[in-house]
C-alpha cells in the first residue's frame, strides 16, 4: 500500500481562555483583563498544525452534537481535515486554561467530554484511515486502550508511529516498543522516567530510560530551550526559533508534534522534521489561542532560513 498523510487520534474540546495576572486562590474571585473561546484539544490541535503544514490529514475522535460539536466541524473543514469521528449524545468537551497576561505561561483543567469514550471501536472504524497513513500520532486524552490499539493497527500497516505521552497518566511500558517516536515535554518526561529534565544532560538521561523501555526515538521537547532528539547512536539538541515577542505558550507542544508529523509525512529526515516542528512552535507562540495559532507552510519555511535562537 502507498501510504501518505497523517492520521492523528484524539480529543477535540472546546477552549474557554482566560488571561489574568494570577491565578485565583480556594474561595477567591478576581477580575480577568481576556477571555476567548476557541477550538482545542491537543488531537484536534495537532491536526490543524499538520494540515497548515502542508500535510494531507485524517482526524480521528468523538465529539457531541452541541454548539461545541459545530465549532469542531467548522474547523475541520476550514482546514482540509477529514474527520473520522463519531457523534454521541454526551456534551463535547471543554478547557479551562489560565494564560499569564504578560508572560504568557498557561495552566489547563481538561473535561474531554464525548472524547473521553474514545474506544477500540472508534479505532477499527477509522482503521482505514490509519493504515493508509505514513505518519500515526496519538496522545493520552483519550482512553489508553484505544491509543495502544491504534498504534497497533499503525504499526501493523507499516506507519510511522509517533505518541505524545500527554497528560503522563500510568501506561502499560509495553506501549514504548509500539513507538518510532516518543514526544514528551520535559515535565512528562521527568513524570515518565523520574529524571529531572532540568538541561540537557538530564534530558539524555531522561532520553535513555524512554529508549530503554523500547521507543524508538525520544523527541524530548524543552519549551525556549528547543528539544532534544536522542536515539541510538545519536543525540541531537534542537535549538529554538525566535519569531517575535511570546504572547502565549498554550499549544505549543501541539505545534511541535502536528509540524514534526507534517516534516515526517512529506518525506523530511527526522532531524530535519524535528527542526521543522521547533520552527512551527516558534511561530505558534506569538499568537493567541491554541489551534488559531499554527502558521502556514511557507511561514514555517521562511522562519526555517533564519538563523535559531542563540
Amino acid at each position: 500500500m502507498s501510504r501518505q498523510g497523517v492520521a492523528i487520534l484524539g480529543v477535540f474540546v472546546a477552549d474557554l481562555a482566560f488571561r489574568a495576572a494570577r491565578l485565583p486562590a480556594i474561595g477567591e474571585t478576581i477580575i480577568g483583563s481576556g477571555f476567548a473561546v476557541g477550538p482545542g484539544g491537543k488531537g484536534s490541535n495537532q491536526a490543524v498544525a499538520a494540515a497548515r503544514a502542508g500535510a494531507s490529514v485524517s482526524f480521528i475522535s468523538r465529539i457531541g452534537r452541541d454548539t461545541f460539536a459545530e465549532l469542531a466541524l467548522k474547523t475541520w473543514a476550514a482546514e482540509g481535515i477529514v474527520p473520522q469521528v463519531t457523534q454521541v449524545e454526551t456534551p463535547t468537551g471543554a478547557a479551562f486554561i489560565y494564560v499569564h497576561e504578560t508572560r504568557g505561561e498557561n495552566a489547563i483543567i481538561i473535561a474531554p467530554g464525548a472524547a473521553g469514550g474514545i474506544c477500540v471501536a472508534d479505532v477499527d472504524a477509522a482503521a482505514d484511515a490509519i493504515r493508509a497513513s505514513r505518519v500515526f500520532v496519538t496522545q493520552l486524552e483519550q482512553p489508553v486502550e484505544a491509543a495502544r490499539h491504534a498504534l497497533e493497527t499503525a504499526r501493523g500497516a507499516g506507519s510511522i508511529t509517533v505518541f505524545n505521552p500527554a497528560p503522563a497518566v500510568p501506561f502499560d511500558d509495553a506501549l514504548y516498543e509500539l513507538c518510532d517516536y516518543v514526544v514528551p515535554n520535559e515535565t512528562e518526561a521527568e513524570a515518565l522516567t523520574g529524571i529531572a529534565v532540568s538541561d540537557l544532560a538530564g534530558a539524555r538521561r531522561a532520553g535513555d530510560a524512554l529508549l530503554a523501555k523500547g521507543a524508538g526515538t525520544a523527541l524530548i521537547t524543552l519549551g525556549e530551550r528547543g528539544a532534544l532528539f536522542h536515539g541510538k547512536g545519536r543525540s541531537v539538541h534542537v535549538p529554538s526559533f525566535a519569531a517575535g515577542k511570546v504572547v502565549e505558550t498554550t499549544g505549543a507542544g501541539d505545534a511541535f508534534v502536528g509540524g514534526f508529523a507534517a516534516a515526517l509525512a512529506g518525506g523530511a529526515d527526522p532531524l530535519d522534521a524535528a527542526r521543522f516542528g521547533a520552527a512551527t512552535a516558534g511561530i505558534s507562540v506569538t499568537r493567541p489561542g491554541t489551534a488559531p495559532s499554527m502558521p502556514r507552510r511557507a511561514e514555517i519555511e521562511a522562519l526555517l532560513k533564519e538563523p535559531p535562537a542563540p
